[in-house]
């Protein structure tokens, strides 16, 4: 994987300003990676030069160091950068930051000197310095005087500066520079191929998490419809509740109407009967005195004939009598409904007690008839 500057971005080429910049105090840097991860951070920055950024490497990390020296022999700034790879690394991350060197010296560009570290002594100021110097290419320096002061003095013979081509020298040197050409050529090729395979990699997850948002989405979808279906059944199933309960309650509410008026035209064919035959029976009691003051005319035993045929008859006829009062009773309290209905919580009044189980009064809606006496409560 490829080194990533972007997360850190700004801190980073913050740091790096600040080195380049002649005119601030800090003159180095110090760059690792966050954790195992290819993301690279600031570790450190200061201005005490080479010596306090030595005391911040660290063995057991990959670090990148820019600092800002002076060239020992010119006295002018120069710029060093410092691949350091400690010595407690694990082999398979030296060779994953081996392939960051580049970018990092893309990024962190203008050193005049890279210094590739693998221990302290590696990385001891004086060798630093010593590198600098050789890389300047210069031995004076414009900050001394030279001991002895510039004098002109006859010149000799100009010797020649030709020198013979050495064929095995120039082959080297041009299979050395091959060799680096063809490094640059395999590292942007794998770069390409990296990228590339990166590129497939995001593609195939977002194919995958388009897949599984369709197939969430689907899930969901099935559960609403069994859901909503399981909802409409429970209703279904409470109304057909509702309405059997319904029909029972009425089914139930007739019958005992029924049983009730029964009840009541029992009632008043017995209290019609009771009445019918206690007229008769006292109608017969003036007849038994009637024909008791006849048969006193006659003789004791016709008297007695006549008492018990008038007691026959009149027997006869109070059941004939009674009988039909009782049909007739019967008769009109099934053709006449006198029941009154109410709702609960409703209040009936001129309430006439008829009867032990049935009252009279006026309903809600003003109709006057007969109602359960078990129903209501008197206020």
């Amino acid at each position: 994987m490829s080194v990533n500057l972007s997360k850190n971005g700004s801190s980073l080429m913050d740091a790096y300003k600040e080195v380049v910049d002649a005119k601030s105090d800090t003159n180095w840097a110090l760059f690792t990676y966050e954790g195992n991860s290819n993301d690279i951070r600031l570790a450190e920055k200061g201005n005490g030069g080479l010596e306090e950024m030595v005391e911040e490497l660290n063995s057991g990390k990959v670090m990148y160091a820019f600092c800002r020296v002076q060239d020992p022999n010119s006295g002018l700034p120069k710029y060093v950068l410092i691949n350091w790879t400690g010595e407690g690394v694990k082999d398979s991350r030296k060779g994953v930051c081996a392939n960051h060197v580049s970018s990092m010296a893309n990024f962190l560009k203008g050193a005049h000197v890279t210094i590739n570290a693998r221990g302290d002594e590696d990385a001891e100021p004086e060798v630093i310095l010593e590198k600098v110097a050789k890389a300047s290419g210069a031995s004076f320096n414009f900050h001394k005087q030279t001991e002895t002061q510039y004098r002109d003095a006859p010149r000799g013979p100009v010797g020649s500066v030709y020198r013979k081509t050495n064929a095995v020298e120039e082959i080297q040197q041009t299979k050395k520079d091959d060799f680096w050409v063809q490094t640059q050529r395999d590292e942007e090729v794998r770069l390409r191929e990296e990228n590339k395979r990166a590129e497939l990699e995001r593609e195939m997850l977002e194919k995958e998490r388009r897949e599984m948002d369709k197939k969430q989405a689907a899930e969901r979808d099935r559960k609403t419809k069994e859901r909503a279906q399981q909802i409409e059944k429970e209703k279904e199933t409470q109304r057909n509740t509702h309405t059997h309960t319904r029909a029972h309650t009425h089914t139930h509410t007739h019958t005992h109407r029924e049983t009730h008026t029964h009840t009541h035209t029992r009632t008043e064919t017995q209290r019609n009967t009771h009445t019918h035959t206690h007229t008769h029976t006292h109608t017969h009691t003036h007849a038994r005195a009637h024909t008791h003051t006849h048969t006193h005319r006659n003789t004791h035993t016709h008297t007695r004939h006549t008492h018990t045929h008038t007691h026959t008859h009149t027997q006869k006829h109070r059941e004939t009598h009674t009988h039909t009062s009782h049909r007739l009773t019967l008769l009109s309290s099934t053709v006449d409904d006198t029941e009154i209905t109410f709702d609960p919580d409703d209040i009936i009044t001129d309430i006439d007690m008829v009867d032990e189980g049935w009252w009279r009064g006026h309903g809600p809606h003003g109709h006057y008839g007969m109602f359960p006496a078990n129903y209501v409560e008197l206020l």
